[in-house]
C-alpha cells in the first residue's frame, strides 16, 4: 500500500472538512464545528494564511490530514510549529500513516530551523497520548491553557 503525504490545495477543503467533523465527533465536540467547507478554503487557503495544511493519502484515497503553523518562542529566540490538527481515520490507524505523517511534520519544522514542534490532546485521549508518549513526546504538565473565544473575546476586546 503506497502512502502519499503532500501539501494541501483548496480543491481538499471538503476533504478536510470532513476529517474535521470526524475528529469532532471522536473528541464530543461536534457540536463545536461551525466552520462550513467554504470557509475551511478561504481561511486554509487565502494568500495570507498563517496556517498551512498536508493530506496523507493510501493508494490514491485521503485517509487524514494535518494542519499546522509557525509560532515564535522568546525562551528559545526562534520559530516553532504548532500542530493544530493530525487526524488519521479509525479504519486506517494502526498502519503507521499518523507516524509518517508526524514525522513529516517534524521534519519540515526541523528543516526550516524550528525550536519545537508541539500540541494540545485532550486529556482523555489515552490511544493518542501512548501514541504521541511511544514517539518520545513529553506531556507539558505545568503549563496550563487559557482561551478566550465567542463573545467573551468580543466583549474583553471592545469592553463591554
Amino acid at each position: 500500500m503506497s502512502l502519499v503525504i503532500r501539501p494541501a490545495v483548496a480543491a481538499d477543503a471538503a476533504a478536510i472538512h470532513a476529517f474535521i467533523v470526524e475528529l469532532a465527533i471522536y473528541e464530543k465536540a461536534e457540536h463545536e464545528v461551525v466552520a462550513s467547507v467554504s470557509d475551511v478554503a478561504q481561511s486554509l487557503f487565502a494568500p495570507e494564511s498563517p496556517a498551512k495544511g498536508l493530506m496523507c493519502e493510501r493508494d490514491g484515497e485521503a485517509i487524514g490530514y494535518a494542519v499546522y503553523f509557525l509560532s515564535y518562542s522568546t525562551w528559545l529566540g526562534r520559530k516553532g510549529m504548532y500542530l493544530e490538527d493530525l487526524y488519521i481515520s479509525p479504519k486506517q490507524r494502526g498502519a503507521g500513516a499518523g507516524k509518517q505523517l508526524l514525522r513529516h511534520l517534524a521534519t519540515i519544522a526541523a528543516d526550516s530551523g524550528c525550536g519545537r514542534l508541539e500540541w494540545s490532546v485532550l486529556d482523555w485521549n489515552t490511544p493518542a497520548i501512548d501514541f504521541y508518549q511511544s514517539l518520545g513526546a513529553k506531556p507539558q504538565s505545568e503549563w496550563v491553557r487559557y482561551r478566550m473565544a465567542g463573545d467573551t473575546l468580543t466583549n474583553f476586546a471592545y469592553g463591554t
